[in-house]
């Protein structure tokens, strides 16, 4: 099972939530998620933690993108637009530094018109382990 197939299938809260993953390349990750109704807050945006779970995927496969077990251990987002009802979502995921324990990523999400929405930071522990088994 490639990456993309195991971080699409396995992350049911992601899926649940209508994210998925569209590209994983060593150091780079995309996902995408349509706001729709069931995403929005009593003030009729994105809720906040829709859009940093859309985050977190990217983040989880571009951290696993060498093919090690690798869990986030610290992140943060920071919020600059609201996205609205019917927004087309890209997240993109870089590693900022490929430490063999400690990598940092950025992700930025950004809507269809590519407007900046928002940008999470993570740190990750990396194991020895590798994430998919032969």
């Amino acid at each position: 099972m490639e990456l993309i197939d195991l971080l699409n299938t396995k992350d049911r809260f992601a899926a649940m939530n209508g994210i998925q993953l569209v590209e994983i390349r060593e150091g780079y990750a995309r996902a995408e998620m349509t706001v729709t109704d069931k995403h929005l807050n009593g003030g009729n945006v994105c809720q906040g933690g829709a859009l940093f779970t859309l985050a977190d995927l990217a983040f989880a496969a571009v951290t696993n993108s060498h093919g090690q077990l690798t869990f986030g251990i610290q992140s943060s987002i920071v919020f600059s637009k609201s996205a609205l009802e019917g927004d087309r979502l890209t997240a993109v995921a870089t590693e900022t530094v490929n430490h063999h324990k400690l990598p940092y990523c950025e992700v930025q999400i950004r809507n269809q018109q590519d407007e900046l929405i928002a940008v999470f930071t993570g740190l990750a522990y990396r194991k020895k382990e590798q994430l998919i088994k032969e």
